[in-house]
Formats: structure tokens, sequence, C-alpha cells
């Protein structure tokens, strides 16, 4: 499928839909990963995640308890995160432009909406991978830039010059804080 080593990805797969769980591990399985953690809500997800400190998070939206959304904002902004810059892909059956901007706004690397494919779920992945957005510090935010587009059409007082010579403001050096 590529030249990629998914045997190498530590990857924590968070849905509560077990037969949802079950399709997106035997698709990671079929790509070679073997290190896949699994989940059924955002508390078991967060032990998992401070456990294993998976390279990769797949996570469902909606959950009791602890939902999709605020487990990313805790990952993203919460001073006890093992990894706030971990690459999180969110699944969702709500693929609504609304939706994708809630997600993109609690700091999601990527979305895909359910249900899945496999071709769905490899360039996801590869897209972390190959196409990784640097993380942005904001009063109000912190996550992978939100814009994807590299044009020029914001002209506002916000407008970064250089995204590289910004993104990283007050993110310590080393990476993982």
């Amino acid at each position: 499928m590529s030249g990629y080593r998914f045997d190498r990805l530590k990857i924590l797969v968070v849905d509560d839909n077990q037969h949802m769980r079950k399709l997106v591990v035997t698709i990671l399985q079929a790509f070679g990963t073997n290190q896949i953690f699994e989940a059924s809500n955002g508390e078991h997800a967060w032990v998992a995640l401070r456990e294993a400190n998976p390279d990769v998070i797949l996570l469902d939206w909606q959950m009791e308890g602890m939902n999709g959304l605020d487990f990313a904002r805790k990952v993203r902004t919460s001073p006890d995160s093992p990894n706030p810059f971990v690459p999180i892909i969110m699944l969702t059956g709500h693929s609504h432009v609304d939706h994708v901007r809630q997600a993109r706004d609690a700091g999601v690397n990527e979305f895909l909406a359910k249900p899945v494919s496999v071709k769905a779920v490899f360039t996801r992945l590869t897209s972390v991978i190959e196409h990784p957005r640097p993380f942005v510090r904001t009063k109000t935010y912190f996550g992978p830039c939100r814009r994807r587009r590299g044009g020029d059409e914001y002209k506002g007082p916000e407008r970064r010059a250089n995204v590289e010579a910004t993104a990283l403001d007050d993110i310590p050096a080393g990476g993982n804080r």
C-alpha cells in the first residue's frame, strides 16, 4: 500500500461503539500496525493516553461522559497532558461544516466522517505524518494551525506574517513541554 512502517506507530482508538472500534482496529492491523490501544470513552482514553503515550489518536466525537471534543481540549490544554502535540483524528457521523469547525477549534488535526473506509483512514493517517501542521498558541486556542490554505485572503490585524516564526511562540523547546 505504501512505504510506511505503520508497525512502528502506537495508535489509540477511542469509540464507545465496540463494532466501530473493531472496524478501525482491523483497518489499522491491515496497515501493519500492531501497537493499538482501545478506549470506550474519554475517561478511559485519558488513562490510556498517559500509560501508552500513543503517536496518533483516532477519536469518536459522541460518547457518554467526556465526549471527543472535551477529550481533545483536555489533551491540548491540560497541564497533566503527557503530549499536547499528539495528532488527533476525529471520527464522527456528524460531518456538517459546523461540526468540522468545532472539532478544528478543539484542536483536532484531521476530521473523518463515518462510515469510514480503508482509503479514508489511510489518507488521514498519512496526512498527519506527511503534513504535520505547526502548533499555535493564542489566548483562546492551542493546537494545530487552523488555516489550511496558504493564500493571502485574510488581511486583518491578526494576520501572521510568518507562520513558522510565530506558530511556536510560548511552546517550550523540545516539543513535549
